[in-house]
């Protein structure tokens, strides 16, 4: 296989890290420290197409592929992973399952503002009570003449509360399937619909910039046309969606990773101690080595995966490998550049402290480390 990227993709790379040093970089420390989502940043991102690069443009995307949207996630998470995740939940969550599995009308209704970046949505699967256990949701969606009656809540949703954020994509349970499982469908709840209902915005350890909702619904009534895809199809869509998913989030962890390193090395230059740059001592120089080590293995693990999907290969093991490896070593990158710097890493004005406090949730969020260790397993036939 050949890694190498084509001049194409090489150039997506430089334009999204130009982007990320010269406007994300100046603006994000503040939003961080005071909680606030970028709209001004999200804004140039949607003119620049990012919203839209994985697909076609028929429906109003850029004509990439889900490669390209991991090169410029990557790039970004370099910089900062609140705004990195904002594209990734965006696209992956928010704009994919309405492409993947969505008609015509839906696909038309929803997709020109969600890839051009004027609209966000979110992707309501996770439950306050069921955390990894997806197949145990307990909300629930009941037919009632030509509308879905949902009632039940989703917990940690990325996107669902914003100024621009336009809808949910909801899993629930609309019945019982012959084998006595239940049978869960995916739901298309527009935001401002009466009995949907965003609580305020989580405190957060890290991605303090992004935005991230509880939410519930209390006999909240859509169309039965804002069903998404067939029927008792709910749970294998967003399985594939979230298969996908973790390439994207391993893509981010590898930025994260990098960023760290990226950082480690301008420190250990202009650090000063017993008369001379702290680079200078190979202690320093032997951590920033494995951490280089580390971001450059994660990211071969990403590309392969990124590789096979868009081959049409089975690619859900080597996702979960991605995903599970770049996670790992961004929370270990993290901690080592928070050593390099001593007590300007625990600093909030440093961008480590940042990348420290982010990188734990890759380990946790779209799968912890212990599902894809199941999926790993279990794909070994084991």
């Amino acid at each position: 296989m050949d890694f190498r990227l084509t001049d194409e993709q090489a150039a997506l790379r430089e334009i999204v890290r130009d982007f990320a040093r010269e406007v994300v970089a100046p603006v994000i420390a503040e939003h961080y420290e005071r909680h606030t989502f970028p709209y001004e940043v999200i804004r140039q991102m949607g003119k620049m197409g990012l919203f839209g690069l994985p697909f076609d443009e028929e429906h109003g995307g850029m004509g990439g592929d889900y490669f390209a949207l991991c090169l410029a996630l990557e790039e970004l998470a370099r910089v900062d992973s609140s705004v990195a995740i904002t594209l990734e939940a965006a696209v992956s969550l928010g704009a994919m399952p309405i492409y993947r599995f969505g008609t015509e009308e839906q696909k038309a209704t929803w997709l020109p503002r969600l890839l051009s970046g004027e609209a966000l949505a979110g992707f309501g699967l996770t439950e306050p009570g069921t955390g990894s256990d997806a197949g145990g949701t307990q909300t629930r969606a009941v037919l009632d003449g030509d509308e879905w009656v949902i009632n039940g809540a989703k917990a940690f949703i990325t996107n669902s509360g914003t100024d621009i954020t336009a809808m949910v994509t909801v899993t629930a349970v609309t019945g019982t399937n012959p084998d006595g499982s239940k049978e869960l469908s995916t739901i298309i709840v527009p935001t401002g619909t009466p009995g949907f209902t965003v609580a305020p915005g989580y405190s957060k350890v890290g991605w303090t910039a992004s935005d991230t909702h509880e939410l519930t619904f209390d006999d909240c009534r859509v169309p039965a046309a804002n069903l998404l895809g067939a029927r008792g199809r709910g749970f294998a869509q967003f399985l594939r969606i979230l298969d996908e998913g973790r390439i994207a989030i391993a893509a981010l962890a590898v930025g994260l990773a990098q960023g760290c390193v990226d950082e480690s090395i301008k420190y250990a230059k202009e650090r000063h101690a017993f008369g001379r740059p702290i680079g200078d001592n190979q202690a320093i120089q032997f951590k920033i080595a494995d951490m280089e080590l580390k971001a450059h293995t994660a990211r071969l693990a990403y590309y392969d995966a990124a590789a096979r999907m868009l081959a049409g290969e089975p690619f859900k093991r080597q996702a979960a490998i991605a995903k599970l490896h770049a996670s790992t070593i961004a929370v270990d990158n993290a901690r080592e550049a928070t050593q390099i710097h001593g007590g300007y890493g625990f600093m909030n004005e440093y961008p480590v402290a940042r990348f420290w406090r982010d990188s734990k949730i890759l380990e946790i969020g779209e799968g912890t480390s212990e599902v894809q260790r199941m999926i790993i397993a279990r794909d070994l036939g084991l």
